[in-house]
């Protein structure tokens, strides 16, 4: 399988956002900005990378039997050391993304590609299917986050690029997630056909 192919797989033709619609909680919960989204996509793709590749590599290691706890003990184990990392060196960061950076390990982008993908795969093409559906789902949280924090506070990323009188509080609240995934989700429909 051509490696490019498993990588722009995940990036547009089957984007864990915007086309699958799977994890939906980190999704509509963090994206109050874009720098949140951006920052919950990389850890996202970070455990996703990891996980995929180590399940690559011990899947014939692995009995039937206990297939998904044995995924679900290799996906908590990168979720805690990225968790570890984070309340060490982004304190902010991680105080921001909160309870959702442990929730990585229920997160069905991973468990889901780990079945999929890594089980059935060598660990460089797993490599690069973590690596483009992690990049993937990352876009379009940022993608998310900045349309919310645009329409909400006026900014992107700190930068100011709206008058206040424009802003919106609704979009930065969990209805707005709603209203603009909704919005991306058809727009990027659209723009498939």
């Amino acid at each position: 399988m051509n490696n490019l192919k498993v990588f722009l797989n995940g990036l547009i033709k089957e984007n864990p956002t915007f086309v699958l619609l799977l994890g939906m909680c980190p999704t509509l919960g963090t994206t109050s900005s874009a720098l949140n989204g951006m920052s919950m996509g990389l850890a996202t793709t970070f455990v996703l990378i990891c996980s995929n590749i180590v399940i690559a590599l011990l899947k014939n290691l692995i009995p039937d039997k206990v297939r998904i706890p044995a995924y679900i003990v290799v996906i908590a184990s990168f979720v805690t050391l990225l968790q570890m990392l984070m309340q060490a060196y982004l304190p902010s960061l991680y105080a921001s993304l909160g309870l959702f950076i442990p929730l990585i390990v229920v997160n069905c982008i991973i468990l889901g590609r780990a079945e999929a993908f890594a089980a059935k795969n060598t660990a460089l093409p797993s490599l690069f299917d973590g690596l483009g559906m992690g990049l993937g789902f990352t876009w379009a949280l940022t993608l998310l986050g900045a349309v919310r924090e645009l329409l909400g506070t006026g900014a992107v990323f700190g930068f100011t690029l709206l008058p206040s009188s424009t802003n919106m509080l609704v979009f930065v609240l969990a209805p707005g997630a709603f209203i603009v995934l909704g919005y991306l989700i058809a727009i990027v429909n659209k723009i498939k056909k």
